[in-house]
């Protein structure tokens, strides 16, 4: 009878082990899980100027003053044709073939410009942003959505 009841204790202590190894490679598992729901954006609205400084006189000076920055928070560069970047009411600005460095910011300016690595502009002559409130939403190529920023009161 001992050797019956050791060899169901070695057995039963052999389920418990496997079972303890298993759980411990599980939980690690489950927390990356949950953890991906929290993750920052790969490409995030970073800062956002709606209010231009100074009088809003709807020269491309002020227009240019309203901008939205979007950075990549990645270490590998991404091209984002097709994204769009819209307001509240749907005016849209549609991204041709531009490459966003790693780690890198551009800007977006709403007035008339000369595209550069750093800086776009979306050629308007009239205020997209609205001072009060507004959401900024950014969409990939599929429209997804990728970030949202809102401030002021929503309507």
């Amino acid at each position: 009878m001992s050797s019956a009841s050791s060899s169901v204790r070695r057995i039963a202590a052999t389920v418990l082990a496997a079972g303890a190894v298993v759980g411990a490679a599980a939980l690690p598992a489950a927390a990356h899980d949950g953890d991906r729901h929290h993750q920052r954006p790969r490409v995030e609205i970073s800062r956002v100027q709606a209010d231009s400084p100074g009088r809003d006189d709807r020269s491309n000076r002020s227009l240019n003053s309203e901008w939205v920055e979007i950075t990549n928070t990645t270490r590998d560069g991404i091209n984002l044709r097709g994204w769009t970047l819209r307001d509240s009411d749907g005016n849209r600005y549609r991204f041709d073939n531009v490459r966003i460095g790693a780690r890198a910011t551009i800007r977006i300016h709403t007035g008339n410009g000369r595209d550069t690595r750093t800086d776009l502009f979306q050629d308007r002559r009239n205020y997209v942003w609205d001072n009060g409130s507004d959401t900024a939403t950014l969409r990939d190529d599929r429209g997804r959505t990728v970030d949202t920023e809102s401030w002021g009161r929503r309507r």
